[in-house]
């Protein structure tokens, strides 16, 4: 008994949805591309309207798409189309990245909070607003990475495993963190006190 002849996918760009998901299973980098190139742009809009910053939602894509490959075993055409499962992904993946805002944004207030144990007084409220705003305009990478290495006590392979990005990354995203919020903090505590000593004199 003959099997079945393989959907022919050498040029995945004129291949079927059926024969992109075959090749997709069977490990073809080709055809993961041209998945990627016909439904990226759906997987960018449902992020970005659940997410509301293009940003996140773009990384929610390229994590959609990794999900995918390292899935594509378990895929299975006959229970739905590409579309559906990129989308089911896509779900999880958003939820995924809403979770992790919030627990950025717990982050930076544990941040200010530790920064100064007390804060009975004006002096120490004022530094906790301080800290929370600069942390704040960190940018969104450096951020997660100073937040999870210092209040989830994670070292750099396991914020680079959390995150999905590549160790080098991680520790370029430390250092340049460290640098500019310590660059930030310290004039901005600085004319603070100043101006708390020039009001009190």
């Amino acid at each position: 008994m003959g099997t079945a002849a393989r959907p022919d996918v050498h040029d995945p760009r004129e291949a079927s949805e059926a024969a992109l998901a075959d090749g997709l299973a069977a490990g073809d980098a080709g055809c993961t591309a041209e998945l990627y190139r016909r439904w990226a742009p759906l997987v960018r809009r449902l992020a970005g309207r659940a997410l509301g910053d293009s940003a996140e939602a773009e990384d929610v894509v390229q994590q959609v798409f990794l999900a995918a490959w390292r899935g594509r075993g378990g895929y299975r055409p006959e229970l739905g189309s590409t579309a559906a499962w990129l989308a089911g992904i896509t779900r999880r993946r958003v939820a995924d990245a809403l979770t992790a805002r919030t627990r950025r944004h717990a982050l930076i207030e544990l941040a200010a909070a530790r920064y100064v144990p007390d804060i009975a007084t004006s002096e120490s409220v004022l530094d906790r607003v301080v800290v929370t705003q600069e942390l704040a305009r960190l940018p969104l990478a450096q951020r997660t990475v100073l937040c999870l290495a210092f209040y989830e006590d994670l070292t750099q392979p396991q914020i680079a495993e959390r995150t999905g990005w590549p160790l080098g990354t991680v520790k370029s995203h430390a250092r340049r963190g460290m640098q500019r919020l310590g660059t930030r903090l310290a004039p901005a505590h600085g004319d603070a006190r100043k101006s708390r000593t020039g009001a009190s004199g």
